[in-house]
């Protein structure tokens, strides 16, 4: 193997110049290092030992020392705002947004932090104003989304319309579900203020941009039903089976009380024991353990619970069937049998929930808009105990 004699001559060369530019390196550091305040070591001090409070008065001194340390300006404005110190927060990227030797990156940034600040103080018209002007810039994403949120809060529904529709312009998601439930929004506002045929066209844009959208074929069998027309409630609310079988449980007590008003419960009653033995629900399993009640009588009732235990074996199906049980018990035995229920249904009230799927927020109601994430449509239509049921 043959030595290269000029790399022995070049190796010192590249020693040399790594030493320099080390040197280089320390120079500019300790040229930095002098330049800064001695707050600023006693704020990183302070932060070091977790006196985040003492921390923040060190910076605050860097801050009017040094006028020019603009990320520490950031980094204060967004430490107030998570502390809720709202108004400190305000002031902080306020005197951003006005100074003029700011880059215009870093203006849009003040702006940004800035409507986040009115966000949080519930200053939605000015959150709004700021967010607005940063359409078209690096924050456009971001700053749709919030506007989004506060039309929402607003209930603001045609701004959230088109709003979702730059969302999925800009991000290329798809916002259809979402703009449906908005126009189911408009739809309940109309029938709850008794305008029907303004509620129609919006539940119809639902569907177009939705069309597994069960909320609005829900609201136009309640529509139907509240204009007499029991007939054509019932067949938008048998439409859901094709959308999405899972929230035939909504529609179980609508079913029936229109088949009540047609005098045909047997027919509604058949029908709802058919989508019991394809679809279980313990839901539909309580409005059809009702309907059997009232026109068999307590020992069919009983078989009905008992053979949908069998099938599924949950402590919400155990406590209807000590129920049924109770109806046929004579007097002496009925005291013990009534305790052992109210035991079991003292445990089956966590279980009778329902829970979002996105953020695992628990509510015996059913809400089409979770209240904690702000999402739409994260809750199944089963309770808790059905969900973790295994499959």
């Amino acid at each position: 193997m043959q030595i290269e004699y000029w790399w022995l001559l070049a190796l010192p060369l590249f020693f040399a110049l790594g030493w320099l530019a080390a040197r280089i390196d320390i120079r500019q550091l300790l040229l930095e290092s002098r330049a800064l305040p001695t707050s600023y070591f006693k704020g990183l001090n302070f932060l070091l030992n977790e006196q985040p409070d003492k921390a923040i008065e060190a910076f605050i001194e860097v801050v009017k020392v040094n006028p020019q340390t603009i990320e520490l300006h950031f980094a204060l404005g967004s430490l107030f705002r998570r502390r809720g110190e709202i108004e400190r927060a305000i002031r902080m990227h306020q005197n951003l947004v006005e100074r003029d030797d700011l880059a215009q990156e870093q203006k849009l940034e003040a702006l940004y932090e800035l409507a986040q600040d009115y966000l949080k103080a519930g200053l939605l018209d000015r959150a709004e104003e700021l967010f607005a002007k940063l359409k078209g810039t690096t924050y456009q994403e971001s700053a749709l989304k919030y506007l989004l949120g506060i039309y929402e809060q607003e209930k603001d529904w045609h701004k959230a319309i088109d709003t979702a529709q730059q969302l999925e312009s800009v991000t290329g998601r798809s916002y259809q579900k979402e703009i449906a439930n908005f126009y189911c929004e408009m739809a309940s506002r109309e029938i709850m203020e008794s305008r029907p045929d303004a509620a129609r066209p919006h539940l119809a844009q639902a569907l177009a941009h939705h069309r597994l959208c069960v909320r609005a074929n829900l609201l136009l069998g309640d529509l139907e039903l509240a204009l007499g027309n029991a007939t054509a409630a019932i067949e938008a609310w048998k439409r859901v089976e094709n959308q999405n079988p899972a929230y035939l449980a909504l529609t179980a007590g609508r079913l029936l009380g229109a088949y009540q008003r047609l005098g045909r419960v047997d027919e509604g009653l058949n029908l709802l024991r058919g989508f019991l033995a394809k679809y279980p629900s313990l839901d539909i399993l309580n409005v059809v353990f009702g309907c059997v009640l009232e026109r068999q009588g307590a020992e069919a009732a009983y078989q009905l619970v008992r053979d949908e235990m069998r099938r599924m074996p949950t402590l919400l199906g155990l406590d209807k069937l000590l129920e049924a049980q109770l109806l046929d018990t004579p007097l002496p035995r009925r005291h013990d049998l009534e305790l052992v229920k109210q035991l079991v249904h003292q445990h089956t009230r966590s279980l009778e929930m329902y829970r979002c799927d996105n953020c695992g927020f628990r509510a015996r109601q059913f809400y089409w808009h979770c209240p904690a994430c702000g999402e739409w449509e994260t809750y199944a239509p089963r309770r808790t105990e059905e969900k973790e049921l295994p499959a």
